[in-house]
């Protein structure tokens, strides 16, 4: 497997890591232009977005951090993002090279003090899971088998630079102006600041764990606080299978999904803080088809000034009612007072429609995830106005600051609910727990 030895820790060795990346990004603008003269206009783009995507990722997955976190939230955005990109950038959720064993014990004992084997009876220095801001082992204590999460080296103290790197990229694959972003890169920075905390990681997990236990066919590992530090967090080892290895049928689809489900509602209506990470490297299955939660770094709380818009917006009576919707719109921050009537006629309409299919499933009683129609339609929509040439004249950045992790909650537990199949999922069921 390949490893690395050393990750780029300074701001002048990243910034130069992707200022190479850019080069490279150049140059296969240059082919693309001219494949333009031999190639249709779509698949010079197709063949634009595939190598981008590649030279992209192969310096964002070196670079780790908040760099490859970027990475990892744009992949789950398919209804917005290329093809290309979601596929690539998809890969950060599990296929990263690891720490070296030496760098990995090195890294150990400056964050803990002491050597992982003079901690735990035993300890695998190979990883078993490397993602975008740590990597985790297996070890023994005391007989019980543990999972052992090492965040990367220099990784809290990059974030800022990082996102100031990265921000041209994503801009650029998101289609979005940088004019007036800077409160959603500041949010997307204090999320990830929140993540290299683990002993922030550490009281979250404990609590959502402790909340959330009653919930049927939900697992949680135990967490360890005398094993786990600023940059170290020890929980229990759970067997099983991530979600996107796990093939179901309609019946446990159905069981895991409604469990996934009541999960997220809970925390979402009842906690009012969500994990805003529904990744399918964040869950698995075990052998008596029963969920896993796991990695509670990324926690959104959701102020009530939010919450209760936001649910407004997408009620049926909200969506009929053109005065009712348009004044959610505003307390919503996605049309502004200085909005044109063009801008407001435009804006309205484009989110009545992507609204009218996103809210589905909170207007039915029970409602089928499996849906292949519901979720075409959803991603039709999001490359429909992504595409729009009118959108791109216009001031795009829309919405308050929380919309970036509920919405991408919303979309990343969708995508897992269609991942399961899950069929006849009771969608208020959160209210009798």
């Amino acid at each position: 497997m390949e490893t690395i030895d050393s990750i780029p820790i300074s701001k002048i060795r990243r910034a130069s890591k992707l200022v190479g990346t850019g080069a490279k990004v150049g140059v296969n603008y240059l082919k693309y232009y001219g494949s333009k003269l031999v190639k249709t206009e779509e698949d010079a783009r197709e063949q634009l977005n595939k190598d981008n995507a590649e030279d992209i990722y192969n310096s964002l997955k070196q670079l780790k951090g908040s760099a490859l976190k970027v990475a990892q939230m744009l992949s789950m955005e398919k209804s917005i993002m290329p093809a290309a990109y979601v596929e690539k950038f998809s890969l950060s959720q599990f296929s990263v090279p690891p720490l070296s064993p030496p760098l990995v014990i090195k890294t150990f004992k400056k964050y803990f003090g002491k050597t992982p084997n003079e901690v735990f009876d035993e300890f695998n220095s190979e990883s078993t899971n490397a993602a975008s801001i740590g990597q985790v082992h297996k070890a023994k204590k005391d007989g019980q088998e543990l999972a052992v999460k090492i965040q990367y080296p220099g990784v809290s103290q990059s974030i800022s630079s990082d996102l100031k790197l990265v921000k041209p990229v994503a801009l650029r694959i998101l289609n979005i102006s940088a004019k007036d972003s800077t409160k959603y890169f500041q949010e997307v920075e204090d999320k990830l600041m929140e993540e290299t905390n683990y002993l922030l990681e550490l009281e979250s997990s404990k609590e959502i764990s402790e909340a959330c236990k009653n919930i049927p066919n939900l697992l949680f590992p135990k967490y360890y606080s005398e094993f786990s530090s600023e940059m170290i967090i020890t929980m229990d080892w759970m067997t099983g299978k991530h979600l996107s290895e796990y093939t179901t049928t309609p019946e446990s689809g159905k069981k895991i999904g409604q469990a996934l489900w009541d999960f997220y509602m809970y925390q979402m209506h009842v906690l009012k803080k969500v994990h805003a990470d529904p990744h399918p490297g964040n869950f698995l299955v075990s052998e008596m088809e029963e969920l896993i939660a796991l990695d509670f770094g990324c926690m959104k709380i959701i102020p009530e000034d939010f919450h209760v818009p936001y649910f407004e917006l997408i009620k049926k009576d909200t969506l009929a009612n053109k005065e009712l919707f348009e004044a959610k719109m505003y307390e919503l921050e996605i049309l502004k007072e200085t909005d044109t009537k063009e801008e407001v006629e435009f804006f309205s309409q484009m989110f009545h429609e992507l609204l009218s299919w996103f809210a589905k499933p909170f207007h039915e009683e029970t409602f089928d995830f499996s849906n292949e129609v519901f979720f075409n339609k959803i991603g039709e929509l999001g490359e429909q106005y992504t595409k729009n040439t009118e959108l791109r004249k216009m001031d795009a950045n829309r919405g308050s600051k929380h919309f970036i992790y509920v919405n991408r909650t919303f979309f990343g537990l969708y995508s897992l609910m269609n991942m399961l199949q899950a069929s006849d999922i009771k969608i208020n069921n959160y209210k009798n727990l």
